[in-house]
């Protein structure tokens, strides 16, 4: 069976940061689409965005996939494409924000073959801003959830 290529959009949205806040994610592959999204109580827009990417990446059923991610978080895309996730992770992520989600992401991410592309937020990209669309709805929801691993300052 041929390795499955998957490009993910994400994006996450923080109304307040901290506060209410939500992520959104579309999936694709082949003929396959698949949305999901969640909110939160509360939480960051930098939550938000890594756990989306958490979340996207461990919905892949097989390991090893070809995985193209877009978002629109330097803060994510650099943080993995300019390698600084691994050094924060050598050090235990001492003094890093979002421990939790950065472990969480490593889990996920190791298991497949990712590549990440930023892309301009609210610009012309129809699928981040799909994402946005649900990271806001989702906040803005009735049914919020706590994000368990958010530490205020």
């Amino acid at each position: 069976m041929a390795t499955p290529v998957i490009t993910i959009y994400t994006d996450g949205s923080a109304l307040g940061n901290p506060g209410k806040g939500g992520y959104g994610v579309v999936l694709i592959s082949g003929p396959h689409r698949k949305e999901l999204s969640a909110g939160f109580r509360l939480t960051t827009n930098n939550r938000m965005e890594l756990m989306a990417v958490c979340v996207a990446l461990e919905t892949l059923k097989f390991e090893g996939s070809d995985v193209t991610i877009y978002s629109d978080s330097k803060y994510v895309v650099d943080a993995v494409s300019k390698g600084w996730v691994f050094g924060w992770e050598q050090k235990r992520f001492k003094d890093k924000k979002n421990p939790d989600l950065w472990m969480r992401f490593l889990n996920s991410y190791r298991r497949h073959k990712v590549r990440f592309v930023w892309i301009k937020g609210h610009a012309e990209t129809v699928e981040n801003n799909r994402c946005d669309t649900l990271a806001v709805a989702a906040a803005n929801s009735d049914r919020l959830l706590e994000d368990t691993g958010y530490q205020p300052e």
